[in-house]
């Protein structure tokens, strides 16, 4: 039964040689000329201002989670909808206390203002 794995064992023991070869044959091989230019921080083009230590705001992250979650819903709704008609009743109810669910979930950040961007 082992041996069925085999293969397997096999792809992953050349996945990680050849990962680990290509990285070590760039440092080996690569040339190393740093220079002024070379170290400086790239930003799309343009010259880099301020540190890159900046402080963001728990806002863009709090945002960003409530996003994902939110995003997480509609992903759950499109398996239910296609399978609407077999789940029948039961499956109705189900995904209408989801609903609820996540609706005082962000009735809940609404009130706490989490949403506002002042």
């Amino acid at each position: 039964m082992l041996g069925a794995y085999l293969p397997i064992l096999v792809l992953v023991v050349i996945a990680v040689a050849f990962g680990l070869g290509s990285v070590i044959f760039s440092t080996l091989i690569g040339p190393k000329k740093p220079s002024e230019v070379k170290l400086a921080p790239y930003e799309c083009g343009c010259e880099p201002v301020g540190s890159a230590r900046e402080r963001f705001s728990v806002k863009f992250y709090l945002i960003a989670m409530l996003f994902i979650l939110f995003d997480i819903e509609a992903v759950f709704l499109y398996p239910w909808a296609v399978l609407f008609k077999r789940l029948g009743v039961f499956g109705l109810m189900e995904m209408g206390v989801f609903i609820a669910i996540l609706f005082v979930g962000y009735v809940y950040v609404w009130k706490k203002g989490a949403l506002e961007w002042e």
